[in-house]
């Protein structure tokens, strides 16, 4: 894995082009700008807001802004998940001219996919904070603990965008797959909802390594608590060893991928 983040190194002025350009491209001749950032997140969180408003009707509890908060808080974060892992399964593919006629890491293709999603992920966080602080939440000293959540969801962006992005390469349907579990992946996912609520389900839930870091960011943010503390050392150890993994194999089938694009 060493090797391969080392090569990015050498090549970093190429990947920081590259990176700029996937920036640019989702903005170019955009009426709208950089608030296209905030639109994916934005559709999430309501359909969050209108999906707890109505089991607040339902149940007859009430509905407050914690509740709001708590939505807002999952749904940035898995907007650049599952955009991550579209863009960098795709990334191989549609950069083929490159892959096959110039000699640098193609790791840099999947990874500066994660990056540019961080972009867009650090600007719609950036709002969200301000309004989250003029509401009194955030304040805590366990707000700081946010950012290794944020650690640990990028590492396994990468993981996974870097093995989907090679088998996408050598199966094309690979993507179609892809976008038919990022569609129902929320669905298995708590971003609408809180693991406490399915009681004798907790431990299947928490299984989903995406699950730990949600829960830890709404409740370091929202309740002013770090909850399910060994599910996230587990999250971390699995983003860690997804990315050792991915690395590696990526870098013994590079070789490959001028025969197969």
């Amino acid at each position: 894995m060493v090797s391969g983040f080392s090569r990015i190194l050498n090549y970093r002025d190429l990947f920081y082009m590259i990176t700029m350009r996937e920036i640019k491209i989702k903005y170019k001749q955009s009426v709208m700008g950089f608030l296209w950032a905030l639109l994916m997140p934005i559709l999430i969180i309501t359909s969050g807001v209108l999906v707890k408003l109505a089991f607040a009707k339902l149940s007859g509890s009430p509905f407050s802004m914690r509740e709001v908060a708590s939505v807002s808080v999952k749904s940035i974060p898995w907007a650049f998940f599952i955009s991550s892992i579209r863009f960098s399964t795709n990334s191989l593919t549609s950069n083929f001219s490159l892959v096959t006629k110039i000699n640098f890491p193609k790791i840099i293709f999947p990874v500066s996919a994660v990056v540019s999603q961080f972009v867009d992920f650090l600007i719609a966080s950036t709002f969200l904070m301000v309004i989250l602080f003029a509401r009194g939440y955030g304040l805590g000293i366990e707000a700081l603990f946010s950012v290794v959540l944020i650690m640990i969801l990028v590492i396994q962006s990468m993981a996974i965008g870097i093995l989907l992005s090679a088998a996408n390469l050598f199966f094309r349907d690979v993507k179609y797959i892809v976008e038919v579990i990022v569609t129902f992946a929320i669905f298995f996912t708590p971003v609408f909802y809180e693991v406490k609520l399915f009681e004798k389900w907790q431990g299947v839930l928490l299984m989903n390594p995406v699950a730990p870091v949600l829960e830890g960011l709404n409740g370091c943010l929202v309740m002013g608590v770090i909850p399910y503390g060994w599910w996230i050392l587990y999250s971390g150890v699995f983003a860690v060893v997804s990315l050792v993994v991915a690395v590696v194999l990526f870098e013994k089938i590079e070789p490959m991928f001028a025969e197969y694009i």
